[in-house]
């Protein structure tokens, strides 16, 4: 497992991510789905922030694992929409391989 403060530096910097892919959303007229798959991303990394302040390794680890299958949806939605900007997908799928890679280093 890696050490909390890698933990917590990890996941602030994907819920920078989840922010501006958010802001790029708006500003490129995503659609709804889309927005939709990022502002539920958005609420629970909120919620887990607290869960990477607990250091429980276990709710950690499931928390991760929820938040990636959220970021397998929206790159799902993200990659079926014909109306996504280059901008947007790159936004996406920066939250998705965050989260990825985070998920494979707590397994």
């Amino acid at each position: 497992m890696l050490q909390s403060s890698e933990i917590e530096r990890r996941f602030s910097s994907i819920q920078q991510a989840i922010g501006q892919a958010s802001q790029t959303l708006q500003a490129d007229s995503a659609p709804s789905q889309l927005k939709d798959c990022i502002q539920k991303l958005d609420r629970e990394s909120s919620k887990a922030q607290q869960v990477i302040q607990s250091h429980d390794e276990n709710r950690i680890r499931q928390c991760v694992d929820e938040l990636e299958s959220m970021g397998d949806e929206a790159k799902r939605v993200c990659r079926s929409q014909a109306a996504v900007t280059p901008r947007v997908t790159e936004a996406i799928m920066k939250v998705h391989d965050e989260l990825s890679d985070l998920k494979h280093q707590l397994h």
